[in-house]
């Protein structure tokens, strides 16, 4: 499976909870999540998408790192089976 299968999945999975997941983009500022999930309630966090298997770059690391220290919620989404937790663990903060 591509990265670009889980990345549908995902989208599809948060437009089915009542949600939006638009792609995140940051010019100037490499590194940044693929996508900000927003749901019902103010829930949000951003998600980093990979195919299965494959790991974030160091830049990547680095970044999510960085916004987990401000307290935002970075999760790294390989595969489609992991779409349900990621998206129970925002709605649960």
């Amino acid at each position: 499976m591509r990265e670009k299968q889980v990345e549908q999945k995902l989208v599809q999975a948060v437009k089915a909870r009542g949600g939006i997941c638009p792609k995140f983009v940051s010019p100037g500022f490499d590194g940044m999540p693929d996508r900000i999930v927003l749901l019902p309630g103010r829930h949000f966090g951003f998600v980093e998408v990979k195919a299965p298997g494959k790991m974030p770059r160091p830049l990547q690391v680095s970044r999510h790192r960085l916004m987990e220290k401000l307290g935002f919620s970075v999760y790294v989404l390989d595969g489609p089976e992991k779409i349900g937790g990621i998206l129970d663990e925002i709605q649960a903060t």
